[in-house]
């Protein structure tokens, strides 16, 4: 085994995350959930909804047989719901396809909905101990930084550069533990900004440390104007404290979560819905705006609330459209900041109501 792997291990010994929920047991199915989970969010965020969402689909096979709202319900919050809906589609091939189990080959594994040649590297480094090299965002920082590695990551030519290197470094033994112990150093020590080079068991090798490059590597995305788009939001309330939500369609932003009708201005937004120009203007409430990012563009949302009696409702008839309450809400997948916006007016009205007591 060379330096490289030696120190990082022996570091890990000693400083490594080996408590964390997935690793107990570290069966190919936890280890595929917490990789796709973890992808652009941090472990501390992942952690309870690994553990929800583990405690309710504890099997492939109950992944694959689940209701797509419930994993949708389980996912929301996480953000990049395609990674929720691609986690139960290779769930469902391996079901027809691989006996109920997820396919031991690489080829195999990697040509799944959503698993990648990282994740796929992950899942059998960390399930089986093979040796494969992973490239996550935290590995290609310090690969970056160690061997002083120029240019975007994301660069075609850039990226075969640091595959090369991480399969160089990966050893044939304590791979599992060398696969987080290398995710460990970025997430703890290699970090994106103010890194701990005084404590990194590589610094005495490291370019980016000896030639003061550690701000500077890996290099950032090529930056680009963030569009904004304004969109608002209707929240039609029935005299039962319902809400009427709209399934999103089979594709675009929050594909298939339950939402609130929406369009550039309210005209659009209750034109799906109802005859706006009969709508009770005097029930008709703007509440504070806020706005959502994208990972390419970001909304500036206008959320209006309108109050309607049931005997008044001219909602048309839709399989994807319905009326429900603040506790079948929460067991549905909805986009994060609609859940946010209809958990704020939820407490509003509970705190309006008068005492019992």
């Amino acid at each position: 085994m060379h330096n490289f792997a030696k120190n990082l291990l022996a570091w890990f010994d000693i400083h490594g995350r080996s408590n964390l929920p997935w690793q107990h047991p570290r069966t190919p199915y936890r280890v595929w959930i917490s990789e796709v989970m973890l992808q652009q969010t941090q472990v501390r965020t992942v952690i309870p909804y690994f553990e929800r969402f583990a405690l309710a689909l504890p099997a492939l096979k109950d992944l694959a047989d689940a209701p797509q709202d419930r994993v949708l319900a389980l996912w929301s919050g996480l953000g990049y719901y395609s990674r929720a809906r691609n986690l139960q589609r290779s769930a469902q091939l391996c079901v027809a396809q691989h006996d109920g189990e997820l396919p031991r080959n690489m080829e195999s594994l990697s040509a799944l909905p959503g698993i990648g040649r990282s994740t796929a590297a992950a899942i059998l480094a960390q399930a089986h101990g093979e040796p494969h090299a992973i490239l996550d965002g935290n590995v290609r920082r310090v690969l970056a930084r160690y061997h002083g590695v120029h240019g975007w990551p994301g660069n075609s030519a850039v990226q075969k550069q640091l595959w090369e290197l991480a399969e160089s470094h990966t050893p044939d033994k304590r791979v599992a533990d060398y696969t987080q112990a290398i995710m460990d150093l970025g997430a703890l020590v290699c970090t994106r900004s103010k890194p701990r080079c005084s404590e990194c068991p590589l610094q005495d090798k490291c370019v980016a440390y000896r030639e003061n490059l550690t701000a500077a590597l890996p290099h950032p995305k090529p930056a680009r104007k963030v569009p904004t788009r304004d969109l608002t939001m209707l929240i039609v309330r029935d005299n039962l404290d319902r809400i009427l939500l709209e399934r999103r369609p089979p594709t675009g932003v929050w594909a298939r979560l339950w939402s609130l009708p929406q369009g550039v201005d309210l005209e659009e937004a209750s034109d799906s819905i109802m005859d706006h120009r009969s709508m009770p203007s005097d029930r008709l409430a703007l509440l504070p705006e806020f706005t959502h990012a994208f990972s390419h563009y970001r909304i500036n949302v206008t959320p209006m609330l309108l109050q309607i009696d049931n005997s008044e409702s001219r909602i048309a008839d839709n399989p994807d459209r319905g009326w429900y309450s603040h506790h079948e809400i929460a067991e549905l997948g909805l986009p994060a900041p609609v859940r946010k916006l209809l958990a704020s007016l939820f407490t509003e009205t509970r705190s309006c109501e008068p005492s019992t007591a």
